[in-house]
Formats: C-alpha cells, sequence, structure tokens
C-alpha cells in the first residue's frame, strides 16, 4: 500500500514526499502570502513599525523645544544643521540619524525571527512533516522577512518626508555645503538612498538568517546579528587597521551621502553594495547548506 513518507531529519531529506500523494506540488507549499500574513499578524512587527514611525514626531518636537544645532568649527556643517530646511532635509536628517542603528534593529529582528521562531514554538517539525522542503520553507522567510525589512526601511523616511513637511514646507533640499536639489531631483535622491541602506543591510540580514537556522532562540540570533553589527563600527573606527576596513560593511554604510550633491558619486556605493551583497550571499548560502543536513527535534 503506497503512501506519503516524510523524514525531518537527518541527511537533507528535509520533510520530501518520497511517495508523492496526487496533486501534490512542493513549490505550492506554505505560500508568500500565507507567510506574510503571518508576520504581519504579529505584535513584534507592529511594535517595530511604530517605533519607526513614531521617530519623526520625536525629532520634530526635540527641533521644537531646543532648535537645530549650529555648526562646529570642527567638524563643519551636517545635515542637522539644515534639518528645519524643508520636508526633504528632514527626511534626510532622520535617515542620518537611524542608519547606523535604528534600521539595522527591524532587518535583524525580521530575518533573525524567521527560523529560530518556528523551533522555539516546536512547530518547526510539523512544518516540515506537512510536508514543506526544507529550501522552500527557507526562501518562503526569507522573502517574507527582507519585504518586511525594504518596507521598514521605507516606512520612516515617508513619515518623515509628511512630517516634515508639514512642519517645514515642501522645498528644495538644502545641501550642509551649500546649493541645494530642486523638490523633484530630492525626492529621486531619497529613493536612492533608501535604496542603498537596505542594501547595505543585506549583511545583516544575511548574519541574523543564517544565526536563525542555528539555534532555537529567536533572541539570540537578532541579538547576535545586532550585535556582530555594532563589534563591525567598532572595529572601523579603529583608523589603524588601514586599507583593512574596506572590508567591513559597516565603512560603507555612509556613502549613500554623497548621493545628496549636485553631483553625486557612485564609487562608495557602489564598493559598499558589493561588500555587502557578497557576505550576504555567503552566508544565506551556509543558512541553507547547514539547515539542509541539521537533524529537527523541535
Amino acid at each position: 500500500m503506497s503512501g506519503t513518507t516524510t523524514v525531518t531529519g537527518g541527511k537533507g531529506k528535509s520533510a520530501a514526499a518520497v511517495d508523492a500523494a496526487p496533486g501534490y506540488r512542493a513549490g505550492r507549499t506554505l505560500p508568500l502570502r500565507v507567510e506574510l500574513r503571518r508576520q504581519l499578524g504579529r505584535r513584534r512587527t507592529l511594535v517595530m513599525g511604530a517605533v519607526l514611525a513614531v521617530l519623526p514626531l520625536i525629532l520634530v518636537a526635540a527641533f521644537a523645544i531646543g532648535g537645530t544645532p549650529e555648526a562646529s568649527a570642527r567638524r563643519g556643517a551636517t545635515l542637522m544643521q539644515v534639518a528645519t530646511e524643508s520636508g526633504a532635509n528632514f527626511a534626510a536628517t532622520c535617515l542620518f540619524v537611524s542608519a547606523g542603528f535604528l534600521l539595522v534593529v527591524p532587518v535583524a529582528l525580521f530575518c533573525g525571527d524567521t527560523v529560530a521562531s518556528e523551533a522555539g514554538w516546536s512547530s518547526l517539525r510539523y512544518l516540515l512533516a506537512a510536508p514543506v522542503p526544507r529550501a522552500r520553507l527557507l526562501w518562503s522567510k526569507l522573502a517574507v522577512a527582507l519585504g518586511l525589512s525594504a518596507a521598514a526601511m521605507l516606512l520612516m523616511p515617508l513619515v518623515a518626508l509628511a512630517v516634515g513637511t508639514v512642519a517645514y514646507g515642501w522645498g528644495p533640499l538644502e545641501l550642509p555645503t551649500g546649493g541645494g536639489l530642486a523638490a523633484g531631483d530630492s525626492a529621486l535622491r531619497l529613493l536612492v538612498v533608501v535604496a542603498y541602506i537596505f542594501a547595505s543591510q543585506l549583511v545583516t540580514a544575511g548574519l541574523a538568517f543564517w544565526l536563525s537556522t542555528k539555534t532555537d532562540a529567536p533572541l539570540g540570533a537578532v541579538g547576535g546579528a545586532v550585535g556582530l553589527t555594532i563589534v563591525g563600527n567598532v572595529l572601523d573606527a579603529v583608523t589603524a587597521l588601514g586599507d583593512w576596513r574596506d572590508v567591513l560593511p559597516a565603512h560603507w554604510q555612509f556613502a549613500w551621502i554623497d548621493a545628496l550633491q549636485p553631483t553625486p558619486e557612485w564609487g562608495g556605493m557602489i564598493q559598499g553594495t558589493a561588500v555587502s551583497v557578497t557576505y550576504a550571499v555567503i552566508l544565506i548560502a551556509l543558512a541553507f547548506r547547514g539547515f539542509a543536513r541539521k537533524d529537527i527535534v523541535s
């Protein structure tokens, strides 16, 4: 009597049906819309979205209370000094103050919580016994996690642009070094900036995703990715490393400022994207390879 035999552990058998039931299609298991609906309904997604949306309001209140800071002789003019010139300036400033850490958190959260949360809930083995192929499960979860990360990257600057326009008006993006960009050009440049910030965070996404396949504790995967990202920032501050810093993703995290110039420079952004994507591809490949051989007991 023929039936369906599934395997949830061992050398990469990954919950595949040995004798597939009629109508079974591996590519139709765990649809993206189902996974997306699950993740959108989770409390941590809603809380993260609220935090990103509230940040611009906090900055508007801070500027209203304390005013914009003055340029220092040592550091010169920065985006902070022109933050209240227009809505575009305010959005660029919000990106400047959040790109180094705050925007790292949703990427680490969404990508680090993918597989580890299922293992923590003891539902991972049941998903694989459905049967959902291991590669299919990882691709579905990774695609949704990256989609949510991209949405988080867009949410904050969009809210900042709207709040800044209400508070400071719609106008050109005034540059700290003098001159400015027309309102239409500034919106396009800000979109490029957001795309680059997302690309630069792919290494964090890959790291969190890989850690998520290695542990049953979501907090460990998320915290590990954030912690190692912070370590990269610390190492980049060590100027004695010289050219070795060029291989650190953190070294290129603010290369997007070159896009906010009358004549944009793309060299730093291209190098930063190449470094981040290279690390991300390696880490994601390690995640798939390790998960295919992992015994699932939770």
